[in-house]
């Protein structure tokens, strides 16, 4: 079938063209239009990168949301939840309880220090050699990995969705490409390319709080379309009902964890806990869900590592926050994007385990029978219930939010690219004394070159994958161990040296990499702990060691008192985090929970924590470079308490439901 013939036989009407069109058009007419200077003034650096410091606690939160929502969530996170269940939500929760850290300590110091990007923080804490460091590698992961990873999986999608051809297809030295969604892709970078690379920051981020709405309408759309049609057809029911009995359906069989927000281990299913496969890679037996969900590691584990480093140390995350218009607005912002954050879940993962209910229940015959195609793979899921479940001009604008989540994070990954090349690199090694003009002309040049660079890429690194959301974290996760060690201990430890730094920009990968290979059947969550605890070994023994310590400044006897209290109640929390280590070695029930992997982290955790306070109240001497740092910029007003205590509150309650 030709794509002109596939256009016209996919469920899609007239109508759902129109409205995706008028979607795009609006966006980049709107992205231009928003971003345009004043007559006669060239945009500056800080107009192109910052937006100008203009952004409102609502377009900062909807912004953050947008940035971070893409296909990955819509298409990857779907796809695991019809593979695993709402286990994955957890990366979505944590995350907004992180927002609430972020909010209250992170972002109100890059504020103060009118930081730019996050390596030029790394420069002015340690050397110019970490700085570059980190500027390379989160150039390398946004190229390599996320530009690719959002536009395969949107691609992916559009292709599902539309129903377009998949036998369209070309060998290129040695790889089978597949034509239409290599126009899909080049499509996508386009369109975000238009207004992102002309406007900069500020196409991006009014832009996202229009994309937002279309994207959490659509999803909320989405899912209550699936369960209106499940229901009517299989229950004679309404959505709700239709939900609880597929909640009824799920744990009626004690192996099926669908809708567990903490999973278990199964070895009497899963032997292999990261699965087995033959000669010619076809799966013999899948990869225990335990495996990519282990268990309470997601609350209590180094999937803080993983949203702190996201959330806190992301260029293009954080840099949404930073071109906030004051530090109040900034933290407002992240507060409405931690309660935007709890709606995802109910957006990616429910439609997710819809589609599974669907292609396994025997109640679902008939219908399945009604349906035009399947899901041969578990990220085929999202875009199955789109095909088959939303009425016209709602699958119009389901098409549009998910069009939506992948443009406006591909946006903003252009823009931070080009903020972390040319700040960090052409401004300070090749060019110094360049021009504002000069410096936004090379930012546009840049997103250029990392357009093309991740168009090239995609095939070699995407084809192949069944799961992209966890080819996403798991390699993501080589690089936030060790962003959270350099970036902590240097924020809050006297100590910190410039040395240990570079050792551990070095370290996080060399160590992710030799783990990942020495003990593959070990979680990459869990993984990425160990990784966490040797960085922190190496970072603390080099910075004792260094030799350009100066004299430290004096503290005051109350300051000295309440740092040691607090350094023995958390002494006491590690000691209490090892003695259930030790009882889960021994309680097989505490074991398959994920008790393990969390102990041994939060001990880690703990540790460092109770050793710097101990270190910083008694130690003579200290870093020359160390941060001095305001207390008054992390007072909160009771807008965010009330809002922090609201997130909080929702997440308890959904633990207690769901575990």
């Amino acid at each position: 079938m030709s794509v002109i013939e596939s256009l016209q036989n996919n469920g899609f009407e007239t109508v759902d063209y129109i409205v995706v069109l008028l979607y795009i058009v609006l966006l980049v007419g709107l992205g231009i239009f928003l971003s345009r200077g004043k007559k006669g003034e060239e945009k500056s650096s800080n107009d192109y990168f910052l937006a100008g410091n203009t952004l409102t606690w609502w377009a900062v939160g909807a912004s953050l949301i947008a940035a971070n929502i893409s296909a990955e969530q819509f298409i990857g996170m779907s796809g695991s939840a019809f593979y695993s269940g709402i286990a994955q939500a957890a990366y979505e929760l944590m995350a907004a309880a992180t927002l609430i850290v972020v909010g209250k300590f992170l972002l109100p110091l890059m504020i103060e220090k009118k930081i730019f990007t996050i390596p030029q923080f790394l420069r002015e804490r340690y050397n110019w050699g970490v700085g570059l460091a980190f500027s390379l590698l989160w150039l390398f992961l946004y190229i390599f990995v996320n530009l690719t990873s959002v536009s395969w999986l949107g691609a992916l999608a559009i292709q599902q969705i539309l129903g377009l051809p998949t036998d369209m297809v070309i060998n290129v030295m040695g790889m089978e490409i597949d034509q239409v969604r290599f126009f899909i892709i080049l499509l996508l970078f386009l369109i975000a390319g238009i207004y992102s690379i002309y406007g900069g920051l500020a196409s991006v981020a009014w832009t996202d709080v229009m994309q937002v709405v279309f994207l959490v309408g659509g999803g909320l759309i989405t899912a209550y379309a699936a369960l209106y049609v499940i229901g009517a057809e299989v229950w004679n029911c309404g959505p709700m009902e239709a939900l609880g009995n597929i909640y009824n359906y799920c744990i009626s069989n004690p192996d099926d964890k669908h809708f567990n927000l903490v999973v278990t281990r199964n070895e009497e299913l899963y032997p292999i806990i990261n699965g087995v496969k033959d000669a010619a890679g076809a799966v013999t037996q899948p990869s225990d869900p335990y495996f990519d969900s282990p268990g309470i590691v997601l609350i209590f584990g180094a999937l803080w590592l993983t949203n702190l480093g996201y959330w806190g140390f992301n260029q293009y995350i954080i840099q949404k926050g930073l071109a906030a218009k004051s530090l109040s607005e900034a933290k407002k912002g992240m507060i409405f994007a931690a309660f935007l954050k709890i709606l995802i879940p109910f957006i990616v993962c429910i439609p997710g385990v819809c589609a599974f209910f669907i292609m396994n229940s025997p109640e679902c015959a008939d219908l399945r029978a009604t349906l035009f195609g399947g899901i041969t793979r578990s990220d085929d899921a999202y875009p199955f219930l789109i095909r088959n479940f939303t009425p016209t001009v709602i699958k119009g604008l389901s098409f549009a939010a998910l069009a939506a989540a992948v443009i406006s994070s591909l946006a903003s990954m252009f823009n931070s690219t080009s903020t972390l090349f040319t700040m960090d690199i052409y401004k300070q090694f090749i060019d110094k004394n360049a021009s504002e003009k000069k410096l936004v002309s090379v930012g546009r040049a840049t997103s250029v070159a990392a357009l093309i660079i991740a168009l090239f890429a995609v095939y070699p690194l995407m084809g192949g994958i069944d799961q992209a959301f966890q080819f996403i974290q798991e390699y993501s996760a080589f690089v936030y161990p060790g962003v959270v060690v350099i970036f902590g201990l240097g924020l809050l430890w006297k100590r910190a040296s410039g040395t240990a730094a570079v050792v551990a920009a070095i370290g996080t990968f060399a160590f992710s990499i030799l783990f990942k290979f020495t003990i593959p059947e070990v979680p990459f969550l869990i993984r990425s702990g160990y990784v966490f605890i040797c960085l922190v070994v190496l970072f603390v023994g080099i910075s004792l060691a260094s030799k350009k310590a100066v004299k430290a400044d004096e503290l005051d006897a109350s300051t000295v008192k309440t740092q040691l209290f607090w350094s023995n109640v958390l002494w006491g929390m590690t000691a209490v985090s090892i003695a259930v280590l030790v009882w889960a070695y021994f309680d097989k029930t505490l074991e398959i929970h994920g008790v393990q992997g969390a102990m041994i982290f939060f001990a880690a955790m703990t540790a460092t924590l109770a050793f710097y306070l101990r270190s910083n109240a008694l130690d003579k001497v200290q870093d020359p470079k160390l941060v001095t740092i305001n207390l008054e910029i992390f007072k909160t007003d009771k807008a965010f308490n009330y809002g922090a205590l609201g997130v909080i509150l929702i997440l308890t309650i959904l633990y207690i439901v769901l575990w």
